[in-house]
């Protein structure tokens, strides 16, 4: 793809216009599916609202039911050219909103055995927005178009329930990018910690390798007045907690890609004067390093196993590598810029920090180079440093960032179509 400015071009025109004219109706969208959300692989009410729109828009081809329920919609340009994959994720999180929007969710369900709100707490519902936008503006000048547009509504990126499978990993196996296969793929994350009206990007690593455990530490069960007489999982799960924390910080050369252990759940015991018989733990181990992912793994297991024998306890470890490395092609990058440039202006398309949050859109990038990049939806009148934070229950996006992302992704794919 060349880099030199094709602003004036009549179809970029024509592609700013169009994204600028629906604008209304990317919001309404997404506030149906923000009022509406489903967890991964539950995302019915979404799947058909996205199928439903690619088949008005007269799409050559519209699949569903990939991966449980996403959906891919074929666009097939007026003129022979290459192909061009955009993708969207659908799903929400158990997490029960508090916004406080007139379209906030109120949707309640069960979720590893709890009861849960429900809600888009991560901006899935906005991505799915921009990308049926997206769809509309490209199919509306798709006479023009020398190629094929893939669109990717992806379910479970946040992770399908156990024993199911799911996300894109599932999409790909079942062929997702293989008829029609893309040539590229381009995806995008709103992002609170930067303002509406900037675009981050990173060529290179941009988010982590995420590697996932389950730890029981089984002790013995005996009164809480008399713990010697049994083994205490709960002061040994602590000790391990604090030991793990040491392993990225003083273990793993930081200097070679950062990496983070988290403890995430810690479950136990059912009464205030019983030593529970076990403690089950969950985390992640996150590192921006491929290399440091076994290391890191091996000595987590290590660290958990030696304190636990060295009070008598015996500890169970589960490990699942999970996802790999979001890793932005360069060239791909260095040859958008350029359009994303048009849109925000130079002052505000700025380099991204890598973070050690984790996306599988890295699946597709392992696959055929890809672009993920995050798009700025905090007000600017808002300190971003104060800003929820995504899988908050109190998240929120100024809806002006919407057509800028409609804009971008619809640049994206056109610029890669014509210049390759």
């Amino acid at each position: 793809m060349a880099s030199t400015d094709r602003s004036d071009s009549p179809l970029a025109a024509d592609v700013q216009r169009l994204s600028a004219a629906i604008s209304g109706q990317v919001v309404k969208w997404r506030r149906t599916i923000h009022e509406h959300p489903e967890l991964s692989n539950r995302e019915t009410k979404t799947a058909k609202l996205v199928a439903d729109h690619l088949r008005r828009l007269g799409l050559n081809e519209v699949r569903t039911g990939i991966a449980h329920t996403g959906v891919i919609g074929v666009l097939k340009g007026g003129r022979p050219g290459p192909i061009v994959a955009l993708r969207a994720d659908m799903d929400a999180l158990p997490v029960t909103e508090q916004t406080g929007l007139p379209f906030a969710s109120k949707e309640q369900t069960t979720y590893e055995g709890l009861k849960v709100g429900v809600m888009h707490a991560c901006g899935h519902d906005a991505h799915t927005a921009i990308l049926m936008g997206a769809a509309e503006v490209l199919a509306a000048v798709r006479e023009r178009l020398p190629g094929t547009v893939v669109f990717i509504f992806q379910p479970a990126e946040e992770g399908p329930p156990l024993d199911e499978g799911g996300g894109a990993r599932m999409l790909i196996a079942q062929g997702g990018i293989s008829n029609p296969r893309p040539q590229a793929i381009f995806g995008l994350h709103v992002n609170t910690n930067i303002p509406v009206g900037t675009i981050a990007f990173r060529a290179g690593g941009l988010m982590a390798n995420e590697s996932n455990f389950r730890i029981i530490i089984h002790g013995r069960q005996t009164h809480a007045g008399r713990p010697w007489r049994g083994i205490d999982p709960v002061t040994i799960a602590a000790q391990v907690i604090m030991a793990l924390q040491t392993i990225p910080s003083r273990q793993l050369d930081q200097g070679s890609g950062a990496s983070l252990i988290t403890i995430g759940t810690i479950h136990g015991g059912t009464r205030r004067n019983i030593v529970p018989d076990e403690i089950e733990m969950t985390g992640t181990f996150r590192t921006l390093n491929p290399a440091l992912v076994d290391d890191g793994l091996q000595r987590i297991r290590r660290t958990t196993e030696l304190i636990s024998e060295s009070a008598g306890a015996k500890a169970t470890i589960e490990m699942v590598k999970e996802l790999p490395i979001t890793f932005n092609d360069p060239k791909l990058v260095a040859a958008s810029l350029p359009a994303l440039e048009r849109i925000v202006g130079s002052t505000h398309l700025v380099e991204a920090e890598p973070v050690l949050a984790a996306e599988d859109f890295a699946f597709y990038q392992e696959k055929i180079p890809g672009f993920y990049f995050f798009l700025g939806v905090t007000d600017p009148k808002t300190d971003p440093t104060q800003a929820a934070e995504v899988h908050s229950a109190k998240f929120l996006l100024d809806e002006a960032a919407l057509p800028i992302g409609v804009r971008a992704m619809s640049s994206l794919a056109t610029e890669f179509l014509l210049h390759n």
